[in-house]
């Protein structure tokens, strides 16, 4: 059946931005700008932005989850990250963009370099945060420039077909599937804020806004997310700003109690009132708009930048939600193992094209009768299309899956007891030795990083090199992280926890984050093995001088046999594998159908049965 949570059209034509770009230069000099800058970006920074957001897609085409671009009189640029150049090149009309890499050459350093003495470059200050507005400024100044706010963002002046914000109404998210009651979570908080003597915390992100009082939305796509703030207090009740044709009367009167909601409109006025009394007001860096920073300053209040204390304690998951997880996995390894079964045999004909199986994997999850939506659109890659990190299919681009080649498909569910993620690389046909090669390097990082035995205190940036040492050992390596956060029936990407090289924050038994290390050869196959892990107390070790902290494996799913070259791995290796199959066969066999149940007998097979038997 046709997908209900994404589509496959196709990009704008690249050309079709050439008089969005004109009109938006011409309003420049209309309000006495030289320049503006263009984040990919909302008023609450989300991943996931509501088409009304969707500036920088509105002026480049470019529409990935991460960029910017910068707009001069007779220059302009998109910046993107390393997922997304190849993306970049197809979507952007670069005879009027330059493309850079957003790491390489950020935009700070670019308007250092390009920008001319004297130019007056303007900024919206709701969609970039305090520390990033600080950046720009030094920018600027560096290269003799101003950066200037804008009360209106130019863009929305001339972007005449603008989609209206979104109403998607709020519901509540039941103590059953969240594990702890708003108050009880408020009472944590407040806590919190008295004991670093913080007059109140302005709650800038949804997803914090969503954890603490128990509700979710549907503002944007794949995530639950009601689009609102909050202002709470280190004493007395805490207030919700949201727009009030969002919340139906029940949902109303059961968040009713410790807690005013008010109009969006009254959030500026009301921090403008707490700012006057000369309060403390904690800002998150990480998503509170620059305007806010400005509102408070104004005021008279101060302004503490920092983490927002809510990002941590949603990070670890309560019992009831790590049993919701084990849950959602468990419902979703037995769609993913009735889809791999369908992929084995149908992709033998030749008949099955990307689109083809992102519909099938949606409906196999929809057939459990519990899903909500996919919890970010299917990336599925067949071929060449697997090197694209990012890989969104469309008609265009869509392709069948060939013979010889692999097949990269990452994707997962939002079930209102648990978030999932999940990658797998499949051979369709015979793989070369190359593929088998490459595929058993990512295989071997991914294990290695699921038996980390790790001390209290260790960081995401600690563990990265476990996944990427045996390519490493190849002269070989992959353009993104390693894993990130995970939320509880929230965003699929949750800080503040990461494994990558710049992931500082502690891990701490109860979070949630996805272990997918990867390979990408550009233009002809694309490889990436992901399960998302548990932190949990390691089994004791004698001799252990400090607590020890460990991985559980949520996802069940098989790992494609036939690209695994035993010889390279050890015999510890060869068992984690073994045993792992050996689980998602005992626990997802007997909740699929005979047929399905056979393949999966098969395709759990311990490794040794492999051995010469495949080139």
């Amino acid at each position: 059946m046709p997908s209900r949570f994404q589509s496959f059209d196709d990009p704008a034509d690249p050309a079709a931005t050439a008089p969005r770009l004109a009109t938006l230069r011409a309003e420049l000099v209309r309000i006495g700008l030289d320049g503006f800058v263009v984040p990919r970006a909302d008023r609450y920074q989300n991943e996931y932005v509501p088409p009304s957001d969707e500036r920088l897609a509105w002026l480049t085409g470019f529409t990935g989850s991460a960029g910017a671009a910068i707009v001069l009189a007779d220059r302009a640029v998109v910046f993107v990250d390393g997922r997304y150049t190849l993306q970049a090149a197809e979507q952007v009309d670069t005879t009027r963009f330059e493309i850079e890499h957003l790491v390489d050459m950020p935009p700070t350093d670019w308007i250092e370099a390009n920008l001319q003495a004297g130019a007056r470059l303007g900024y919206d200050p709701w969609l970039h945060t305090a520390r990033g507005a600080e950046k720009l400024a030094a920018a600027c100044e560096a290269a003799g420039g101003t950066l200037v706010p804008v009360a209106e963002n130019p863009i929305d002046a001339v972007w005449h077909d603008r989609p209206a914000p979104p109403l998607g109404p709020i519901v509540v998210h039941d103590t059953r599937h969240a594990g702890e009651p708003a108050a009880d979570k408020l009472t944590r908080l407040q806590e919190r804020l008295r004991a670093t003597k913080t007059t109140a915390l302005v709650v800038s992100d949804p997803h914090a806004v969503a954890w603490l009082f128990n509700i979710r939305g549907s503002d944007v796509a794949h995530t639950p997310l009601p689009l609102a703030t909050a202002i709470v207090p280190a004493d007395g009740a805490p207030a919700l700003y949201v727009d009030p044709r969002k919340i139906g009367q029940s949902v109303r009167e059961s968040l009713a109690g410790p807690l005013d909601i008010a109009t969006p409109d009254a959030f500026e006025i009301d921090l403008a009132r707490l700012a006057s009394a000369g309060a403390t007001i904690r800002l998150d860096d990480a998503t509170a708009a620059d305007a806010i920073a400005r509102i408070v300053r104004a005021a008279g209040g101060k302004v503490v930048q920092g983490s927002d204390p809510i990002a941590l304690m949603k990070a670890v998951k309560n019992a009831t939600e790590i049993d919701g997880a084990r849950a959602a996995h468990r419902r979703d390894g037995v769609a993913l193992v009735r889809f791999l079964a369908w992929l084995d045999g149908a992709a033998a004909t030749g008949g099955v094209s990307e689109i083809d199986a992102v519909e099938m994997l949606e409906q196999v999850r929809a057939d459990g009768g519990l899903l909500e939506d996919v919890s970010f659109p299917t990336i599925a890659g067949a071929g060449p299309n697997g090197a694209i990190v990012h890989y969104r299919v469309t008609r265009k681009t869509n392709r069948r899956l060939g013979s010889g080649e692999l097949f990269l498909v990452d994707s997962g569910a939002q079930y209102v007891d648990g978030t999932t993620d999940v990658t797998r690389t499949v051979a369709i046909g015979t793989p070369t030795d190359e593929m088998r090669d490459r595929f058993t390097r990512v295989l071997k990082g991914h294990i290695a990083l699921a038996r980390a035995v790790f001390p209290d205190g260790t960081n995401g940036a600690q563990l990265d090199s476990f996944a990427r040492m045996f390519l490493w050992s190849a002269g070989l390596d992959f353009d993104h992280g390693t894993g990130h956060g995970i939320g509880s029936y929230l965003s699929v990407h949750e800080g503040p926890a990461r494994i990558s090289k710049l992931g500082s924050t502690a891990l701490q038994r109860g979070m949630i984050l996805s272990d997918e290390p990867g390979y990408y050869r550009t233009g002809a196959y694309g490889i990436r093995i992901e399960n998302l892990l548990l932190v949990i107390e390691a089994p004791a070790i004698d001799g252990a001088e400090r607590p020890l902290n460990a991985f559980e494996t949520l996802t069940l799913a098989p790992i494609d046999l036939r690209l695994v070259a035993p010889t390279l791995m050890t015999a510890d290796e060869i068992a984690w594998l073994d045993a792992y199959h050996a689980r998602v066969r005992d626990e997802i066999g007997p909740l699929v159908d005979p047929a399905t149940r056979d393949w999966l007998a098969e395709a759990t097979r311990p490794v040794g049965d492999f051995i010469g038997e495949v080139p």
